[in-house]
């Protein structure tokens, strides 16, 4: 009698390129709405489908660098060092900043030449974190056709229940906020822009909506691109990888 063959196990590398089909599927996905939003201007259409895949690359790199390291890394040193912060981030604050794209080997700028932003929970870049207990602290929600605001990950409280992010990555789009990738800050010239002003200066809470050019529309313009990392696809391609701490 032949023995039955277990099932074969995905390697952690084949694990990622899955996620990173799936995240690309999903950002292929919102590419009509994206269309939509830019009208016939192809250009700006293409460069923000661009943007979406960049996001999901970038999302991708976050969860390979835990799976590797046992945590996220920290932001960037600056706008114009990619390499990751040397220091603890401890607070909200000083773990938003840019993604560390040395330190991940992904591109940091969207196509406009802005830098990706990258917010981060605290606790999930060090090594002293319980996964039962831990908390991820970042929240992300959408404004929906009738202008009000519903979360699409977390909610008022974060706990080691509910679900919010464990990091956000955010493109400013080509207009308005953002630095570029010199380290130059980009003004403001938008009017009541009021979502986008939010995200620019968020560290724990974010918004995202479909792109608009009417500042008369509910939250003003909006051209951000945002992407979020739950704890659930975080801590299942660590525990492929046998990372997660106990």
């Amino acid at each position: 009698m032949r023995a039955s063959k277990r099932p074969r196990r995905e390697p952690p590398r084949q694990q990622g390129a899955v996620l990173l089909i799936l995240l690309a599927v999903l950002a292929l996905a919102g590419s009509s709405l994206l269309m939509s939003a830019f009208g016939a201007n192809t250009v700006e259409a293409r460069r923000a489908q661009r943007t979406q895949m960049l996001l999901a690359q970038a999302t991708d790199a976050l969860t390979g660098f835990a799976a590797a390291n046992g945590r996220l890394p920290r932001p960037a040193i600056s706008a114009t060092d990619g390499r990751e912060q040397p220091l603890p981030c401890a607070s909200d604050e000083l773990c938003t900043g840019y993604l560390p794209w040395v330190a991940l080997g992904v591109a940091g700028e969207d196509p406009w030449g802005k830098r990706l932003r990258y917010s981060v929970t605290a606790a999930f870049t060090s090594y002293e974190y319980q996964p039962a207990s831990a908390a991820a602290t970042r929240t992300v929600q959408q404004r929906g056709a009738d202008g009000e605001l519903r979360y699409v990950a977390g909610g008022p409280a974060c706990t080691a229940q509910t679900r919010c992010a464990a990091l956000v990555v955010l493109s400013h789009g080509k207009n308005n906020y953002g630095t570029s990738a010199e380290g130059v800050e980009q003004a403001n010239p938008g009017q009541l822009n009021d979502d986008e002003a939010v995200n620019a200066g968020a560290s724990r809470h974010f918004i995202t909506r479909v792109a608009s050019g009417d500042p008369n529309a509910p939250g003003g313009e909006f051209d951000d691109q945002v992407a979020w990392l739950t704890l659930q696809p975080l801590y299942a391609r660590m525990r492929a990888a046998r990372t997660l701490p106990n």
